[in-house]
């Protein structure tokens, strides 16, 4: 299946976006996962940060990944195509709650979630000068739909076989963000 488009924001939608993450708040944590403080998104995200995130990687029967291209007005890592869906727990909120949330606003879906693995990782995004440095739970699920992204979150979409994945980062690397090579390392050896 080609690439599905999704809509550009208007003006307003965009200011709204921006106001969202300027407000949202992220839990710092340690090399143990260990709440260590609230901090805001933005902030986390200036300084590097450890702070906790998910990842969630969304296949339909056919076993076919469920891929976005970050939408355009991202604040980091823009236009690149990524796993599903990627998101931060707020504090005071469980991390499997903020997934199925996340999932939800970004993708318009709800599916049963199941964590699979945790990772830390580093990325810093030239364009922006913003840094991942995140505690990253990952979970899997399935659905078997039609996705209604948010444009705010989601540019474009598709689903894609896994056996073809590792070529499209050896051949186009830049397409990707950089925690997405990390997340089909780890479902290829599982």
């Amino acid at each position: 299946m080609s690439a599905q488009i999704v809509r550009p924001l208007a003006a307003d939608e965009l200011e709204r976006t921006a106001q969202r993450d300027a407000l949202e708040e992220v839990i710092v944590v340690d090399q143990e996962d260990r709440m260590l403080g609230a901090a805001g998104k933005l902030d986390v995200h200036r300084t590097g940060d450890l702070h906790r995130a998910f990842s969630i990687l969304v296949f339909n029967a056919d076993g076919d990944l469920l891929l976005q291209r970050r939408a355009d007005v991202k604040y980091h890592f823009a236009k690149r195509w990524s796993n599903t869906c990627c998101g931060h727990p707020r504090p005071g909120e469980s991390t499997s709650m903020a997934a199925g949330r996340r999932l939800k606003e970004e993708f318009g879906i709800r599916v049963p979630l199941t964590e699979r693995a945790q990772l830390i990782y580093r990325a810093e995004d030239q364009d922006s000068g913003l840094i991942e440095h995140e505690y990253l739970h990952i979970f899997h699920g399935v659905y078997a739909g039609v996705p209604h992204p948010d444009p705010a979150e989601i540019g474009a979409w598709r689903w894609m076989g896994v056996p073809v994945i590792p070529r499209a980062l050896r051949v186009h690397p830049e397409w990707f963000t950089p925690w997405f090579p990390l997340l089909i390392g780890r479902l290829l050896t599982e």
